[in-house]
């Protein structure tokens, strides 16, 4: 059995004469030829095999048939047009959620910022934090739980997209009156009789300090252990003692009185980077959201490829 489908032409001109009851405003509603709206009807009417409305010089009124398929035909057009306009919105950024996967010091200091910059600009998105482990970003990513991960992740990272922001290199935060402020760089080997601040082996930032110590040559014995940067920053501006820590710390640094140097002999870099799954296509709240993430984590954070050595010096 074949199946009668009319086209959206023919919905549309139906619903302006059952709305206007007159084939001429309806065609002035559609920009259109009065001619052009009663062959649309005539053919729905053909397609259908009945006649839906009864015309006079005076008025135009539904048949039985007409009423009949003006209560079925109608309220599923009216829910076509939502559809589209819905469609619409997301495409032109007028409504969204983009759900963003980042470590706990990004989530504090940089996603604050992106939330202030996306109201400005797109009042309508919306963005939701998950202030996560590194180590579980990108499988949200990945399985569909977030649309955007930042962080730092293995080139090799199954299932996920990577576009690189800025490279992130291991520093030492002091405090501004610190002797190593007056130097460009500072080799590992010079930690040696300073009182470090380092944090737990939890931590992935722990493991590249331990590469760090090793490569040098020289035993890490951490002065006191904690399990966040904040909590790392804070004790160093009191003097407690000087944090191994990576670059994206400058993002904590606001009002704080520290200075950083970068770490040589090694220089240990990695990537902090943007993640979305492969195998979906990117909303496009979730583009818009990606470059200005990128805009704010730069404007934030020196990249290393600059030899930033900022802070509060």
């Amino acid at each position: 059995m074949n199946q009668i489908i009319p086209n959206l032409r023919q919905l549309k001109c139906f619903q302006a004469v059952v709305e206007l009851g007159n084939f001429s405003r309806a065609a002035e509603s559609l920009h259109t030829s009065q001619a052009g709206i009663s062959h649309a009807i005539r053919d729905l009417e053909e397609l259908l095999g009945a006649r839906l409305f009864d015309r006079t010089t005076r008025r135009v009124e539904l048949t039985e048939a007409g009423r009949v398929f003006a209560a079925s035909a109608l309220p599923g057009l009216a829910e076509i047009e939502a559809s589209v306009r819905a469609v619409r919105d997301l495409v032109e950024l007028r409504m969204g959620m983009v759900r963003i996967a980042a470590p706990p010091l990004l989530a504090a200091t940089v996603l604050p910022q992106l939330l202030i910059e996306v109201a400005r600009v797109y009042p309508d998105l919306r963005l939701r934090i998950e202030d996560v482990g590194t180590d579980m970003i990108a499988p949200r990513v990945r399985n569909g739980l977030c649309d955007l991960g930042v962080g730092t992740f293995s080139p090799d990272e199954d299932g996920v997209e990577m576009q690189r922001i800025l490279h992130d290199r291991m520093m030492v935060f002091v405090a501004p009156d610190h002797p190593f402020t007056a130097e460009q760089d500072i080799p590992w080997a010079r930690l040696a009789r300073q009182p470090i601040v380092a944090l737990t082996r939890e931590s992935n930032i722990r493991l590249l300090t331990e590469f760090g110590f090793e490569s040098a040559g020289i035993p890490l014995r951490p002065h006191l252990e904690v399990h966040q940067i904040h909590t790392a920053l804070s004790l160093v501006e009191s003097g407690a003692g000087v944090a191994v820590l990576p670059t994206y710390a400058f993002a904590a640094l606001r009002g704080r009185r520290i200075a950083a140097r970068p770490l040589s002999d090694p220089t240990i870099t990695r990537n902090v980077s943007l993640i979305t799954a492969r195998d979906r296509a990117s909303s496009p709240a979730t583009i818009a959201v990606r470059g200005m993430l990128r805009q704010v984590l730069r404007s934030m954070v020196p990249d290393t490829d600059q030899q930033a050595s900022g802070g509060s010096d």
